[in-house]
């Protein structure tokens, strides 16, 4: 069988590129699949995380206006696909474009929509309005033009208004049998430094936290450091906490920690959630639409916070960092919990997607 995975960029140190990563070496490695990747304006760089050395990248080069920018999209995507000729085309993309994408294919193949994001996800802080409410019904309008959708969860699935989807989970890529030790005063957060991961929420919420427990230090992981380091000046907060690059060896990271913090404005199903909890770390996490709680369960391996209480989440972080035996009573639901990820039965139900086209 041949896929061809259509994505926006793939050499990042995102959530998406590494759940691609995880499961292209999979469908070759363990099915004998061909797989293909289309990103677009990328660079001749090698991918952050590790590709099979068998998956065959193109890129497309778009720009220009968006009359410009859409009729390039068309007619380079329907060119590769000719070229290719997939047996399934496999998208992975939040943007609009994603959602026009099944009316301008000319090629009949099944084509499948991941949906890796809210259906919710805004660029930056707007209030509702009609133009936002004209956009959510597209979406739903444009996803109804796919053979399949898959969503990752219940609660993933419950935004949006179409029949045509099945639930097919992230899986965990992280196998080994190491569990965190939640001894080290140090908090994990890894998010990219967008208005959708909302780090900016972080920041607030530590400085109140640090005022009670100034022995224990915040890393934080991510994409943009200078920027986030000037914010950090900014509050008197250079002394705990620490801005890192993504590292490759994050899991080593997680180990090193005792609680993993998530202050997203927005999430789908988020990886993070699933590494830090597969290596038995409990987590504090805002409610935001609609990821989070489709993995936490408040009191029970971590703690869901109503989206946006700043206050209550510095108040539940800090009884975290109070009470060791309740971190490891939470860090040790949190690893039973990733059992329902582990990776062979994930991908058994996208080879039974797949081959019954």
């Amino acid at each position: 069988m041949k896929l061809l995975y259509i994505v926006p960029n793939i050499k990042n140190a995102g959530g998406v590129a590494r759940v691609l990563s995880i499961k292209a070496n999979y469908f070759i490695e363990h099915f004998g699949y061909e797989v293909h990747i289309l990103s677009q304006n990328e660079k001749d760089n090698l991918p952050f995380y590790d590709f099979s050395s068998k998956i065959v990248f193109h890129n497309m080069i778009l720009e220009g206006n968006a009359f410009h920018f859409l009729n390039s999209y068309k007619k380079q995507l329907n060119q590769k696909i000719a070229a290719i000729k997939p047996d399934v085309i496999l998208v992975a993309d939040n943007g609009l474009k994603a959602f026009i994408l099944p009316m301008i294919v000319k090629e009949k193949n099944p084509i499948v929509l991941e949906i890796h994001s809210s259906k919710f996800i805004e660029g930056q802080s707007l209030k509702p309005n009609i133009f936002s409410k004209l956009k959510y019904r597209f979406k739903d309008f444009g996803a109804r033009k796919y053979t399949k959708v898959v969503a990752l969860s219940p609660e993933n699935l419950k935004n949006w208004h179409i029949n045509n989807a099945v639930i097919i989970p992230n899986p965990t890529w992280i196998k080994t049998e190491n569990t965190a030790v939640l001894k080290n005063k140090r908090v994990i957060a890894v998010a990219r430094n967008s208005y959708e991961k909302g780090l900016d929420r972080i920041l607030l919420i530590w400085e109140k936290v640090t005022q009670k427990h100034p022995e224990w230090t915040l890393d934080i992981y991510t994409d943009e450091v200078d920027s986030l380091n000037n914010i950090v000046i900014d509050l008197g907060l250079t002394s705990t906490i620490n801005i890192f690059s993504f590292v490759k060896n994050i899991e080593e990271k997680y180990l090193e920690s005792s609680i993993l913090v998530m202050t997203s404005r927005f999430e789908a199903f988020p990886m993070v959630l699933i590494e830090a909890m597969s290596l038995g770390l409990p987590s504090v996490s805002y409610d935001c639409p609609s990821g989070p709680r489709s993995i936490l369960t408040d009191n029970e391996n971590g703690f869901l916070i109503p989206d946006g209480n700043l206050d209550l989440f510095a108040e539940k972080l800090s009884f975290l960092i109070e009470n060791e035996e309740l971190r490891i009573k939470f860090g040790s639901a949190s690893k039973e919990k990733m059992k329902e990820y582990q990776l062979d039965p994930v991908m058994k139900q996208w080879k039974t997607l797949l081959e019954n086209f």
